[in-house]
């Protein structure tokens, strides 16, 4: 085991021997990372205790659904850790960048695959466990739960933990000998998208709202009494479950026995893993050095592309469509964001709005107000995951831009007009859609179209200037740029920046609305007050749209020096 842990000292190396460029503004990334963290760890754990705190004072039925959520959490919980399993797994042992060095020692490959599989094993779930012990906590606060339940809850997830990773090793291992894993990683992102989509839009079509409806109190009931049904017993999260049920209820015996089915499968899964890692590990990683095969195979003309645009911009916008419908990771997103907006616009559509004890015409108009906000939000995240990572996914190739003739500010201009265009019509699309089946009137209309006129292009410009100050040219997929402090900031001010927009207008579109619903005149003071807020939710977006691009521009060219 000395090797291995030999192969393991690298990781731990580099946490410790960070260069002194790496450790500037380190502390300070710390402690707003574990702020934030905290504070959403804080949420969830608030908001689990007050409902199973609602729960317990539901007589008999309150235990039911308490039992059944903490059922769905370790399903949810097992799902999660698989599907992180794998892709962690495909990354860690067959498409990190460092497997030739490592491969090239003299180490037996077998043991190479058990550090790597430790390292996968961590990474794939600590987040997951980390955020899922609010949920426990808050059934041992509330249940009584003594010392036992926490050590059950720790033994539970840790076991669980092992088993889905070496599930995933398995899965992955036994794919990647029949296809390269560079193209199973493409073939299971698409087809995770659309087992993603199937079930979201059948979820969706339920319109599980009517639960709420006294008209369907009936199938309710009919509801919880299915909640009574056991969960399959062939799951390993099913003997989690029952190991702390059995505890919080005092069966301990029961619930060390369903703890040690776990750990016994877990060893049974290792002792299978390591044999089969002996035998087909390295045979799959000689096949990953293939070259990588694209599903879109049809060439796209830059004449087709650009129309009459031509010169380094030309070049530097050819080249940025080409990549990304060349990356099935990236393109394979469009249906996922398309399922989405179908989503988002049926909301609206089936709103019980005539239900509300609150006036129509006020409600459509305050929805669509805020609605707003929604959209924009919707189109930060979508930023984030597509044009925030645009400067960072140049990655060792970005001299070929240094030595291009165009300057920074015109190769961060070209990117951020790049991503405008098609998320701007988006935004669009999102506000008049909704906005028509509110049936809002059209001063409401008029203002949300300007609003997300001005406010896209400097949510944009954000995320172009933001990925600029913070680039990270050694991320492997977009995702590590996005998750990086970088990323966290820019929807940190990103939020902060629709909220400011709003809130400036909230107030002179409340007076406006209402005067016009109750047919007066708006005052001098109330117009004066209406255009300085207008003006200065102007000059914020405005600012917004030049300040952040300028500011990455200052920060990449340090940082190249």
């Amino acid at each position: 085991m000395s090797a291995v842990f030999t192969l393991m000292k690298p990781r731990l190396l580099g946490f410790k021997n960070r260069d002194e460029s790496a450790r500037r503004g380190r502390a300070l990334k710390l402690v707003v990372l574990g702020v934030i963290g905290f504070l959403f760890w804080a949420g969830l754990f608030a908001v689990t205790f007050r409902v199973l705190t609602y729960f317990r004072r539901i007589e008999e039925l309150g235990d039911i659904l308490a039992f059944k959520l903490l059922s769905m959490v370790f399903l949810t919980f097992l799902s999660l850790l698989i599907f992180s399993g794998i892709l962690t797994t495909l990354s860690k042992l067959y498409l990190s960048r460092d497997l030739p060095l490592v491969h090239a020692t003299p180490v037996p490959a077998y043991k190479i695959f058990i550090s790597r599989w430790i390292e996968s094993t961590f990474d794939s779930s600590w987040m997951v466990v980390v955020y899922t012990l609010p949920v426990f906590i808050s059934y041992g606060l509330i249940y009584g739960g003594g010392p036992f339940y926490y050590l059950g809850v720790f033994s539970n997830l840790v076991s669980l933990s092992i088993i889905c990773s070496a599930i995933s090793v398995l899965l992955v291992m036994t794919a990647v000998t029949v296809i390269p894993a560079n193209r199973v990683k493409s073939i299971f992102v698409f087809l995770t998208l659309t087992f993603f989509l199937i079930l979201f839009f059948a979820f969706r079509m339920l319109r599980p709202e009517r639960l709420v409806d006294p008209e369907f109190f009936e199938t309710t009931i009919v509801y919880f009494q299915a909640l009574r049904s056991p969960a399959p017993v062939y799951l390993p999260s099913s003997w989690s479950y029952d190991s702390l049920r059995s505890i919080l209820i005092g069966d301990l015996a029961s619930g060390l026995f369903h703890s040690g089915l776990s750990w016994s499968f877990a060893g049974l899964l290792v002792c299978l893993i390591v044999p089969a890692a002996n035998s087909v590990y390295f045979n799959g990683v000689s096949k990953t050095q293939t070259a990588a095969s694209r599903i879109v195979r049809r060439p796209l003309s830059r004449r087709s592309i650009l129309g009459g645009l031509s010169g380094p911009k030309g070049a530097l916008v050819s080249k940025e469509i080409r990549t990304f419908f060349r990356d099935q990771t990236q393109w394979s997103q469009l249906f996922l964001i398309g399922a989405l907006i179908v989503i988002y616009i049926y909301n609206f559509k089936v709103l019980p709005v005539d239900k509300s004890p609150i006036e129509t015409v006020y409600l459509q108009n305050l929805l669509s107000f805020l609605n707003m906000g929604l959209a924009t939000f919707v189109l930060s995240a979508i930023t984030a995951r597509f044009a925030y990572p645009a400067v960072s996914m140049e990655r060792e190739a970005f001299w070929l831009v240094k030595s291009a003739p165009i300057t920074l500010r015109q190769f961060l201009w070209t990117k951020c007009f790049i991503y405008l265009i098609p998320l701007l019509i988006l935004s669009l699309v999102l506000i008049l859609a909704t906005n028509i089946l509110l049936n809002v009137t059209p001063f409401m209309m008029a203002l949300s179209t300007i609003n997300v006129l001005l406010m896209v292009p400097g949510v944009i410009a954000l995320g172009i200037g933001m990925g600029a100050a913070y680039p990270d040219f050694k991320s492997e997929n977009p995702i590590q740029s996005v998750t990086s402090f970088g990323g966290l900031m820019f929807m940190l001010i990103s939020a902060l920046f629709i909220i400011a927009v709003l809130v400036l207008e909230a107030g002179p579109v409340y007076s406006i609305f209402i005067a016009q619903f109750n047919a007066i005149p708006l005052t001098m003071e109330q117009w004066m007050w209406a255009a300085g807020s207008f003006f200065l939710a102007f000059i914020i977006c405005v600012l917004f749209f030049l300040v952040p691009m300028r500011y990455g521009e200052r920060k990449l060219a340090l940082y190249l020096q």
